[in-house]
């Protein structure tokens, strides 16, 4: 399927025959996907349907094997990590990853620092500097995790790590962000809040937001868009209640 000119200048993302195998496995099977700017999609589907595999392309930490991605009306495929993290590509993990021995507050600030370019200051400048405290406690109030600020990001529970672990590329103020199962491993009470704060924050913000989930019931409940894959390949893509009646994700994901 060839990319018209129009498709890619009205979207922020748009991937055309994107694979990626390892060996017989078919992990990303010629996936043609289109994401308007502003929308809030999940990515439904079984262990090894390729979802993590995706959004490890889209970001460059995997190279694709065939294919084309465009980011912003640019060919980025064969752009670095780097370079697109620079464009406005922000991802977070299936596995937490923070700084643990720094507070919730400086593991933020950190990212504003980055963001703004000034990493080369001296510890004692950045300290004073208002303007990247002020921005950090702006994230931090977003995330409802102000009154946890001075805790070292260790000793937070589950749920405001997972927090925590989005509110970090989220102040890089990317235009794309890309979340792996944000709620794995939060209990179930806490599920609904965690994801209720993070499409608030992305929607406040503008941000468009591709999201791996495998609790339905929080997918149907936030999702614009609902995008489901299977060995590979997307097996249904549209509104929540569409994909949510389709006969194939109610017996191959849903195990309806």
């Amino acid at each position: 399927m060839a990319s018209s000119k129009d498709e890619i200048s009205k979207n922020i993302l748009v991937t055309r025959n994107l694979k990626k195998y390892f060996g017989e496995v078919h992990a990303v099977d010629g996936v043609n996907l289109s994401i308007l700017e502003g929308e809030v999609a999940f990515i439904i589907g079984p262990n090894g349907a390729g979802k993590t595999t995706f959004l490890n392309l889209l970001c460059k930490w995997l190279e694709p094997d065939e294919g084309k991605i465009f980011f912003m009306g640019k060919d980025v495929t064969k752009m670095p990590p780097y370079k697109l993290t620079k464009m406005g590509i922000g991802r977070s993990f299936q596995l937490v990853n923070l700084y643990d021995t720094l507070t919730v507050f400086d593991n933020i600030r950190v990212a504003v620092i980055s963001r703004l370019g000034r990493s080369g200051k001296i510890f004692s400048l950045v300290d004073r500097d208002k303007e990247v405290a002020k921005e950090t406690e702006e994230i931090l109030k977003t995330f409802g995790l102000s009154d946890k600020k001075d805790l070292l990001a260790s000793e937070l529970p589950h749920g405001d790590r997972k927090l925590l672990d989005v509110a970090i590329p989220f102040a890089l103020k990317p235009k794309l962000l890309l979340l792996d199962e944000p709620t794995s491993g939060v209990s179930t009470e806490e599920k609904d809040p965690v994801m209720k704060t993070i499409v608030s924050a992305v929607k406040a913000a503008g941000t468009t937001a591709l999201i791996i989930e495998h609790d339905m019931s929080i997918v149907f409940s936030y999702s614009d868009r609902v995008i489901a894959m299977h060995e590979g390949k997307i097996l249904a893509d549209g509104k929540p209640k569409e994909v949510q009646e389709n006969k194939l994700v109610k017996t191959l994901i849903m195990g309806e």
